[in-house]
């Protein structure tokens, strides 16, 4: 009667080397290295009256990230510490959001995260440059998003990130409406899923996992390795480029941060547990063996 003892183990060696080739695979991603991913390092401390929790971008200054030129309208663009996505922020400015349903804690304490007004004629892109990439390599992008709406309007919206890879110098041209996005020649663009916002209301905090290949034409410089230097840019999208001032509002938190989701036990442990039981079967074997 070994069969099922045998078969067991063997389910355990399997679970074992799955979990294996799992954790060889993660190692095996090249991960982008984008620098101050949780905008927490300031240049300078929020300072907004009555509410040091969220402020403009340009007050507050994320080390290593940089504006784009703003929209016809003004920037409406913001860094929030976590728990404040629907207060207001920025000296005189009231950009409170709805926060029915909630905005959830998705990424380790202490992460601030990066708020756009999606209407073109209010945004700009955040930006910045890294250097050490290997033309034909694929790295990887993961960050959370977020959506919602400003206090006091009312309409649906949609809202997605687009995210480019590239030379950089993205922009929105208005002339038309929808608006359009200029710039992208030698950029590689991915496109986050799109999130649908009810009136009034907000998308909680969700993942998004990207993968770019940059090649020599996306390099600003090549260095004498034979390494380049490429600019990620992050363009807040609302409506599909409508100017309607409704507003879609854009959050972005955790850039290649993992986010603090609950997680099923890991295959290993299966497999070990399985070890053990199958052990524990062998020597209550080899004691009635003994006592016969």
């Amino acid at each position: 009667m070994v069969a099922p003892t045998r078969k067991l183990t063997s389910v355990a060696l399997a679970a074992i080397g799955l979990s294996a080739g799992l954790a060889a695979g993660a190692q095996a991603a090249v991960v982008l290295p984008v620098t101050n991913l949780g905008f927490n390092n300031l240049t300078n401390n929020f300072t907004t009256p009555g509410n040091p929790t969220k402020d403009f971008f340009n007050n507050v200054g994320p080390v290593g990230w940089s504006v784009g030129a703003a929209g016809a309208g003004g920037t409406l663009t913001y860094v929030g510490k976590q728990g404040s996505e629907g207060t207001a922020g920025g000296n005189g400015n009231v950009y409170a959001v709805y926060t029915n349903p909630g905005f959830s804690n998705t990424v380790p304490a202490g992460t601030n995260f990066f708020q756009a007004d999606g209407n073109p004629n209010y945004e700009n892109t955040i930006f910045q440059s890294i250097s050490g990439l290997t033309a034909g390599t694929t790295y990887t992008l993961q960050f959370q998003q977020a959506a919602g709406q400003q206090v006091g309007f009312t309409g649906d919206t949609t809202e997605q990130w687009k995210v480019f890879l590239g030379v950089g110098g993205i922009g929105t041209d208005c002339g038309p409406n929808p608006c359009l996005v200029t710039g992208t020649n030698n950029n590689i663009e991915q496109d986050s899923t799109l999130m649908s916002t009810q009136s009034q209301h907000n998308v909680d905090w969700n993942s998004v996992n990207m993968t770019f290949t940059p090649q020599l034409n996306n390099f600003t410089s090549i260095a004498g390795d034979g390494t380049g230097t490429a600019i990620l840019t992050f363009l807040a999208w609302g409506d599909n480029g409508s100017t309607t001032n409704l507003p879609p509002t854009v959050f972005l938190e955790g850039v290649n941060t993992p986010p603090v989701l609950p997680e099923p036990a890991p295959l290993s442990i299966l497999a070990i547990g399985l070890l053990g039981l199958g052990g524990i079967k062998l020597r209550r074997r080899a004691k009635r063996n003994a006592n016969a």
